[in-house]
């Protein structure tokens, strides 16, 4: 099942600089394990905000959530799910 996902990362102003910098790299070994695991096809950036759009490939929603809370900062994100179905004028999906 292909998911469209948005994370929008709201860290705290306050928060310690080193613990930031911990999360943010632990963050960005996670996001490259689940690519490799072939789960997290897609991910781009936003432009100008600390928030991506990504597509994941997994087969239940109940994965997606397990996959997406594994992620370093998923207390710090607003998190919006839209599954996706094959478009019936996709080119993709002509025979």
């Amino acid at each position: 099942m292909l998911f469209h996902v948005r994370m929008d990362v709201s860290l705290p102003h306050d928060m310690d600089p080193q613990r930031r910098a911990e999360l943010v790299r632990a963050e960005r070994e996670r996001a490259l394990e689940l690519q490799k695991m072939g789960v997290w096809p897609h991910l781009w950036r936003v432009v100008g905000q600390y928030s991506n759009i990504s597509v994941f490939d997994v087969p239940t929603h109940d994965e997606l959530h397990a996959f997406l809370s594994s992620l370093p900062l998923w207390e710090f994100m607003n998190v919006q799910v839209t599954p996706l179905a094959t478009h019936p004028s996709d080119l993709a999906a002509q025979p």
